[in-house]
């Protein structure tokens, strides 16, 4: 699906800090979403956590940065990092090119619970329609 000219994948789910959280079992994989990515120009770096670090749920979890930018990265779940992308790691503007190919991270979800709490990609489209307005 796109929403004006970002891309919004219908089989993920989506967090209030444009992070999109794709689901296998007690692992859940995270990225940037599309319009993050472009509303932020291209990734220079990205700090992330190491594997084995425990993460909560809307914590800060590192940061995103661009030549003009730095912002948060917010973890829409909590749980164990069990991999980081090493590519990501290497060449950050990866994320820009393909941000739903590109993850950050996979996590081991301590409270799969919380995925209730995340944004359908139907239920997303009016608040990114929203952040769209407000910020592009």
């Amino acid at each position: 699906m796109k929403i004006k000219d970002y891309e919004h994948p219908e089989n993920l789910l989506y967090h209030k800090e444009f992070c999109w959280v794709k689901t296998e079992g007690d692992t859940a994989t995270i990225g940037l979403h599309d319009f993050f990515c472009k509303l932020a120009g291209e990734i220079s770096y990205i700090d992330m956590p190491s594997v084995g670090d425990e993460i909560s749920k809307n914590e800060r979890i590192g940061t995103v940065e661009t030549g003009k930018w730095v912002g948060k990265l917010i973890s829409p779940v909590s749980g164990e990092i069990i991999e980081a992308n090493e590519d990501v790691d290497d060449d950050p503007a990866i994320v820009n090119e393909k941000p739903y190919d590109n993850w950050l991270l996979k996590i081991r979800l301590s409270d799969p619970g919380e995925l209730e709490e995340l944004m359908s990609a139907e239920d997303a489209v009016p608040w990114l329609e929203s952040e769209i307005e407000k910020h592009a």
